[in-house]
């Protein structure tokens, strides 16, 4: 795996210089790839925890499952992404992760962190910020999901995921692809499937947004973050604490 075509490289890229033995250390994660069609359950929650996974191309969610059998979609992942980070000092997985999509996942043992947190401070602080921003973008998933409106919900959704998107494609504008079923969506924001509907028609017809087939432009971005109170989590990060290597 080359650096120059990584997700990771470029995601982390975003935020610190990498260093040529930093991309090395990155690559050797992204070394092995496997392939799953959509709808393809990688690994259940409760599954012994051996692996984290980097996304290469596609999207993923993970969920938990209800025990009248519902779901709730905790997180959705793009490329770049690190998958299982949350559950690294865990023996067992605490989701499910499904495909959303066809999906290029690369696996890597939990032990492969050792060499970037032996040699690498300053990238080892980095993931360290990454996954504690996470927490903090959690904090502002629970403030949308247990308070805003429908419209509302869907509008952080949105603002969340192009934000998230323009880290890795730098030349993003306003328009997003969307390939998640309107019943994904709706076991991500605690919603109804018809309720979902109803919302983007409703979006749509105020004209907050476009939708064709799965892309979805955005219209009124600054509207739609003075509704929610949206904060870009993912734009900036405070690296004046990282050692130097």
């Amino acid at each position: 795996m080359s650096s120059k075509s990584s997700c990771l490289v470029t995601k982390l890229s975003h935020y610190v210089s990498l260093s040529d033995a930093d991309r090395d250390r990155l690559a050797t994660l992204e070394k092995a790839e496997r392939n799953f069609g959509a709808g393809y359950e990688v690994y259940q929650g409760g599954d012994e925890n051996k692996d984290l996974y980097v996304v290469k191309h596609g999207w993923a969610f993970s969920y938990t499952d209800l025990p009248d059998g519902r779901r709730q979609i905790v997180k959705i992942h793009h490329p770049g992404d690190i998958i299982g980070f949350p559950d690294v000092a865990l023996k067992h997985a605490t989701t499910t992760l499904r495909t959303v999509e066809e999906v290029c996942l690369c696996p890597f043992p939990k032990s492969s962190l050792d060499e970037i947190l032996r040699r690498s401070p300053r990238l080892s602080a980095l993931l360290l910020s990454i996954a504690l921003r996470d927490q903090v973008v959690l904090i502002d998933v629970l403030r949308a999901m247990g308070r805003m409106s429908a419209q509302e919900r869907v509008s952080y959704m949105l603002l969340d995921l192009i934000a998230r998107l323009r880290i890795t494609n730098r030349d993003m504008t306003d328009t997003i692809r969307l390939p998640m079923t309107q019943s994904q969506i709706a076991d991500y924001l605690g919603l109804t499937n018809v309720h979902i509907s109803k919302t983007f028609i409703r979006m749509e017809e105020d004209g907050y947004i476009h939708r064709d087939q799965n892309r979805l432009r955005i219209l009124r971005e600054d509207a739609m973050i003075e509704l929610t109170d949206f904060h870009d989590r993912y734009a900036d990060m405070d690296t004046s604490w990282f050692p130097q290597d």
